[in-house]
């Protein structure tokens, strides 16, 4: 049946369509369009209408009720960039709508195969006439800039014309809400019109962005096969393109109306307008070339990503599709990274967090090295404005990144649970580190990697501070955004250990193979040595009469939150109860001491981890969608096989079952990529490491025949598969590796030499 997520539907409802968009939207990792009828729908419904380019953004005014020292003012977004996918449709001059006339049946699909998303309607119009009309669009992985839709109508008995009417626009405004402080509240145009371009088949729409300056440029081209009418047509006050196209159907027969939309920006085109000029010449009229080369790039793709679960077709379904998500969102240029949403709505305004490198790039680094170095490069070229971020916050070294950002600058306004996060700086090391053991790219290390490791450590030196012979760090907010401005965050003090320690064990390795590059850093053996006994030295927090880590010196004072009590309506919390008020609870988000035990498996005694877990998973809500995956690979790594399955499938089906009733704002891309990570790091119990890949004590959940999922490792591509009584790996391609497994030993796999292990 191919890898296809297919929705049948027989009501048309707003909060339905709503959430659809999100689920069937298409995106390449430039351009992101949201799954909005082309038709249109009534401006009652709550539609979120949009095109989006990764990394292009709008600078607007961030107000502050008190104008402190340094805070910030100003924030990056990103903007619905054009409007290139409405086209109507009349029938014998009856408008084609899903309000209107008898819906027969809808179908919509996600193809991932062919990479395309796919809607069929069979629709009787008010004067009885019956018609099916398929849409077709696709953003198109050879051509990074190209998006298409493809609208094909037949009927087995109407006789007439049909007109498509496609009106794109090129300033447009943006979604907006007033409730939810993860959505923009704005709702502006972030552009003004620069003209446009015409031609006999359509037209360039130019336009800026207010604040940053960016040039956008649209070029629009549309025909019908067998149309005997077309015209074009620009609006200069409405700054938009008109294609008219009509078409006569026949009994039997079929008409197609084929839309190419090329879209560039002035950060990666010094001519943007020329430059889709000249693309959009190679693409026009050859839409079924194109869709052969997706699909063909797609086989490649899943050549190295498969991923199944045996026995469990919807969660087969959903694993799919959350990897085909993944690679819909992933940035390639180096100038942009992935945003919490993707491309797929405005939550959270198109920012890039620290789940991009903890959560996503995980994905990438084990079935795309290539892609996930590429997504890495974007954190050095940013590496400047986290300097001069840490100098704003205080710091006379070292670099801080952003907690949210598109350009690098510091977009987040409330600094307890934004800018105070720390630990973004240990998330940098963490992926640097885990890209380093897969691949073995030294070039990597000593070109961008070295330099965000030195600065990311400084950092930590500049932050903390030593009383009674520990390393502190105080001030700071870890993962659970329902605790701030804490002393002694358990995750943040183990994430700032690791960077220090893998900062400094890099930096013993350049000395040896490469100290020229120690020299142009200004790095010296005394510095390395600070970062090395402040490592060793760092506190950790432990309450002895619990048994359990604190999530931090003051979390284990605070009276405990029934969250049995709270009424389902309330949740999640941070719509309905004041930041301060939570902040005085033992109250948890999201996992935050169990994330670290994830992260470090050797942290602690496996009898704290498992007491801690138990603490931990009473007083967390998981109002975060970054939660329950976290605990799903906490909960396998300490053989809960249960509570593993249970959190794995909350995480899983998150979107597709609206779980969090937020799904219509974009997709939970972090939650998506830990979903991953539970079933490779969790269940599989897989880990690659600089000297080979290691199984820790993989198990497989209750009711499952099996699962299996590819990898990569130092160039070699291998299968990992378990079943109901052993686990195996083979080599697919390459030289194999080293795998290291419960008992202790190493064994090389092979081509010829696969390991088979009973459980």
């Amino acid at each position: 049946m191919g890898r296809i997520y297919k929705e049948i539907d027989f009501c048309i409802t707003p909060d339905r369509l709503s959430r659809q968009e999100s689920l069937f939207h298409v995106a390449n990792g430039y351009i992101g369009v949201r799954g909005t009828l082309e038709e249109g729908v009534p401006s009652s419904f709550d539609t979120m209408r949009g095109i989006y380019l990764n990394g292009v953004y709008d600078t607007i005014e961030m107000k502050q009720a008190e104008k402190l020292c340094n805070l910030v003012t100003s924030k990056d977004v990103m903007f619905n960039a054009v409007d290139a996918q409405s086209v109507s449709i009349c029938i014998d001059g009856e408008r084609f709508s899903l309000l209107d006339g008898e819906v027969r049946h809808i179908e919509r699909a996600l193809d991932m195969d062919a990479g395309v998303a796919l809607r069929k309607v069979d629709w009787i119009s008010p004067s009885g006439q019956e018609v099916v009309i398929g849409f077709r669009r696709m953003a198109s992985f050879d051509i990074r800039s190209l998006f298409t839709i493809d609208i094909s109508i037949s009927s087995p008995s109407f006789s007439g014309v049909v007109e498509f009417i496609s009106e794109s626009r090129g300033c447009v405004p943006g979604y907006a809400s007033h409730l939810d402080p993860r959505l923009p509240a704005e709702g502006e145009v972030h552009t003004v019109p620069l003209g446009c371009i015409l031609s006999d088949d359509g037209g360039v729409l130019l336009s800026r962005t207010k604040g940053s300056g960016i040039e956008v440029a649209a070029a629009i081209s549309a025909g019908c096969g067998n149309a005997f009418d077309s015209e074009v047509s620009y609006d200069e006050q409405a700054h938009s393109l008109r294609h008219v196209a009509r078409g006569r159907l026949e009994p039997g027969g079929s008409i197609r109306f084929v839309q190419y939309a090329v879209l560039l920006d002035s950060r990666r085109s010094d001519h943007p307008a020329d430059d889709a000029i000249s693309i959009m010449r190679v693409c026009k009229g050859r839409i079924d070339e194109l869709y052969a080369k997706q699909r063909s790039f797609l086989a490649a793709f899943w050549k190295k990503a498969a991923m199944h679960i045996e026995g469990d077709e919807e969660l087969d379904t959903a694993i799919n599709f959350s990897i085909y998500q993944l690679l819909q969102a992933a940035g390639n240029d180096g100038l942009c990274s992935m945003a919490a949403k993707g491309l797929s709505g405005e939550g959270y305004e198109g920012h890039y967090f620290w789940d991009a490198e903890m959560y996503m790039l995980p994905f990438f680094i084990l079935t795309d090295p290539e892609s996930a170095r590429r997504i890495l490069s974007f954190r050095y070229r940013t590496l400047d404005a986290a300097r001069r971020n840490a100098r704003l916050l205080g710091h006379r070294q070292g670099a801080l990144y952003p907690w949210r950002t598109i350009s690098g600058t510091e977009c987040s306004g409330y600094f307890p649970s934004g800018s105070a996060q720390y630990h973004i700086n240990g998330a940098m090391a963490y992926a640097i580190a885990g890209y380093h053991a897969a691949t073995g790219d030294d070039d990597y290390l000593c070109r961008e990697g070295a330099e965000v490791l030195i600065e990311t450590a400084r950092l930590w030196i500049s932050v903390g501070n030593w009383h009674d012979g520990h390393f502190m760090i105080n001030g700071v907010t870890g993962p659970d955004e329902y605790t701030c401005i804490v002393n002694n965050n358990y995750y943040t003090n183990a994430i700032a250990r690791f960077n220090l320690m893998y900062a400094g064990s890099v930096i013993s390795r350049l000395a040896i193979s490469h100290p020229e590059v120690l020299e142009r850093l200004g790095i010296g053996s005394e510095e390395a040595e600070e970062f090395r006994k402040a490592a060793e030295c760092m506190f950790m927090p432990y309450d002895d009469g619990l048994g359990i880590n604190a999530q931090d010196d003051s979390f284990l004072q605070k009276p405990v939150w029934d969250i049995s009590s709270t009424p389902e309506g309330n949740l999640p919390l941070l719509l309905h109860y004041h930041p301060l008020f939570l902040y005085r609870w033992q109250i948890c988000k999201q996992a935050d001491t169990v994330m670290a035990y994830v992260l470090f498996p050797d942290i602690e005694k496996p009898d704290v981890m498992l007491r801690s877990f138990r603490y931990y998973e009473r007083i967390t809500t998981h109002d975060s969608s970054l939660s329950a995956c976290i605990f799903s690979i906490a909960a396998a790594r300490l053989g809960l096989t249960a509570e593993a399955s249970t959190y794995f499938g909350d995480s899983l089906l998150l979107d597709i079952e609206d779980s969090h009733g937020n799904t219509k704002d974009g997709i939970h891309l972090a939650n998506i990529g830990g979903s991953y990570l539970a079933l490779t790091r969790g269940f599989a119990g897989l880990c690659l490491e600089e000297d080979g890949v290691r199984i820790r004590s993989p198990l497989i959940p209750r009711g499952w025949i099996g699962f299996s999922f590819r990898f990569s490792y130092r160039g070699s591509l291998a299968e990992f598969r378990i079943s109901q009584d052993a686990w195996s790996i083979s080599i697919i391609e390459g030289d194999g590796f080293p795998v290291m497994t419960d008992s202790g030993t190493a064994v090389v796999v092979g081509l010829d030499s696969p390991l088979r292990v009973r459980l």
